[in-house]
């Protein structure tokens, strides 16, 4: 059975594009890339000679810290839809922050469009004691968050 996250996905249009948002805007270190091709590939995707580029990106240093996989597809056409929170699917990636104001304004500065300002949250009474957080959007309008800890 499962035993933990070992990466977390998200298909992009502009691999270079989103790997300079997620290392150069986000902060997050850049691990590497591999291609996917072959009959195993088209197999995994089920598409016949699918390509795909694949890089990782990550905000730990812990091995059991689960990386972004960033994936462009190759000679296919990608269906680009921004992210949406009432959608079923993923409705969003939450990274961790010490400051979530000042992570505010530095994305604001880089462009990048929030759904809101920090917001605080009491959640101690459920046993996850306080934060405050935020969403924002990257560049293909996949919904991220940025939270932190009270």
């Amino acid at each position: 059975m499962a035993k933990r996250i070992y990466h977390i996905g998200l298909t992009v249009f502009d691999m270079e594009r989103s790997i300079h948002f997620y290392r150069d805007v986000l902060g997050l270190q850049f691990q590497g890339e591999i291609l996917m091709q072959g009959p195993e590939t088209d197999a995994m995707f089920q598409r016949k000679n699918c390509r795909a580029r694949v890089a990782y990106l990550n905000g730990s240093e812990r091995q059991d810290a689960p990386p972004v996989e960033l994936i462009q597809f190759l000679d296919d056409e990608t269906d680009r839809q921004a992210g949406d929170l009432f959608t079923t699917s993923i409705s969003e990636l939450c990274f961790h922050t010490e400051d979530a104001e000042e992570t505010y304004h530095h994305l604001q500065e880089h462009g990048v469009e929030c759904l809101s300002e920090p917001q605080t949250f009491d959640f101690t009474d459920a046993g996850f004691g306080k934060s405050k957080a935020f969403y924002f959007r990257d560049p293909d309008g996949i919904i991220l968050e940025m939270m932190q800890p009270l």
